[in-house]
């Protein structure tokens, strides 16, 4: 699949908006970023407290470096390295969906270790 340049800002700015909304306890933006089929599968808080204990380092990460674009399962996905609170690194996937409607929604997240390939 090829994504543009454009949708490419796109998807960056809707992560960039997810993470912050995570980050500033706003629990309705964060889910209301998430694709149609996440919704349907968690209530808000049922989906913050999966983030929370799954994915915890993307709730207040210490750093963020976005390193690119890759297909997981065929949906474009941004894998950046994080840094956590307590300094651990990963490597954090946010997969995304394009829409009907021609936006990107966040359909589901990987944490994997730094040094697994992709």
């Amino acid at each position: 699949m090829y994504i543009s340049e454009s949708d490419k800002a796109t998807i960056r700015q809707l992560i960039e908006k997810q993470l912050q909304a995570f980050k500033q306890n706003d629990e309705e933006t964060a889910f209301s970023l998430t694709s149609p089929t996440i919704q349907r599968k968690f209530t808000r808080q049922d989906f913050i407290k999966m983030v929370d204990n799954k994915y915890n380092a993307i709730i207040k990460p210490r750093s963020i470096m976005f390193r690119g674009f890759t297909l997981i399962n065929d949906f474009p996905a941004l894998v950046m390295t994080i840094l956590d609170q307590q300094g651990n690194l990963a490597q954090a996937i946010f997969v995304v969906q394009h829409q009907r409607d021609y936006s990107w929604r966040i359909h589901g997240y990987e944490l994997v270790s730094i040094n697994e390939k992709i």
